[in-house]
């Protein structure tokens, strides 16, 4: 039992090393891009924020239309029709915890899943070989544009899925149960300082970096059986999870100390 216990510690804290060092190779080779291959990186970022950020635009507004009405209807039923308080609680409930931890969740599922498999299949079928023959950096063309476009991505969805939550929330809050506007908003800026705008933007951030991280270091470990492709997609996607929620409930404990 403690031999087991023992080689899964071990095999956690290798690859949460190796996350961390794929990050860090990930900017230095963001930096070094600005010197050679700059064209073909950039067509790489684009492409993966294209289809982490614009075709994930939609089901972020979906599930954020959704939370910010439930969170309405089930603080009116609570508290009754305070906008003040109505406000507050959508900073603290939806900026600071849902929004950044929903949106990971989301692309995790959606672009995750989608890394992992193509840096898999890349590797059974010799193309990273072959890159890497040519002379072309596979970690500076491969990982780097995915890491900086799935991080750029998730902040972009974040703020989108705040915007659209408060957004939905007023319109209900305002048709539902008539609560004035001037309430609502008032509620919300007095809640809503640097404070909660930098824990927003620090979860987003290291979500989005951590879990880019994750999907390509396990694509990349892909052997050469092309069973172990949909293995290690399902890996990526698990570690994902533990390590956002893990990432989510660090940020917040600090934060709750006055370190942000």
């Amino acid at each position: 039992m403690f031999v087991f216990l023992g080689r899964w510690a071990i095999t956690r804290l290798r690859m949460g090393l190796k996350v961390i060092m794929t990050i860090i190779q990930a900017f230095r080779d963001y930096f070094a891009s600005f010197r050679q291959g700059r064209a073909a990186i950039r067509m790489v970022f684009l492409k993966q924020v294209y289809f982490t950020g614009w075709e994930g635009a939609n089901i972020i507004v979906i599930i954020a239309v959704i939370l910010g009405t439930v969170i309405i209807a089930q603080v009116v039923s609570l508290v009754g029709d305070n906008g003040s308080l109505t406000g507050k609680i959508l900073v603290w409930v939806v900026l600071r915890e849902l929004a950044p931890l929903l949106t990971a969740v989301i692309v995790i599922a959606r672009s995750g899943t989608a890394i992992a498999a193509e840096l898999g299949t890349m590797k059974i079928n010799g193309e990273i070989e072959a890159l890497e023959l040519l002379g072309i950096p596979t970690e500076r063309y491969l990982i780097m544009p995915r890491v900086m476009g799935v991080t750029t991505s998730v902040v972009i969805l974040t703020l989108y899925f705040v915007l659209t939550a408060f957004i939905a929330s007023f319109l209900v809050a305002s048709v539902g149960w008539h609560i004035p506007y001037d309430q609502f908003i008032q509620g919300i800026l007095s809640s809503l300082g640097i404070k909660e705008i930098l824990v927003l933007l620090t979860k987003s951030l290291f979500f989005g970096m951590f879990v880019s991280a994750t999907c390509c270091c396990y694509g990349l470990g892909v052997g050469r059986s092309a069973t172990e492709v949909p293995q290690a997609a399902t890996r990526a996607v698990m570690t994902s999870l533990i390590t956002v929620f893990l990432l989510d409930g660090l940020i917040t404990y600090l934060s709750s100390l006055s370190y942000f």
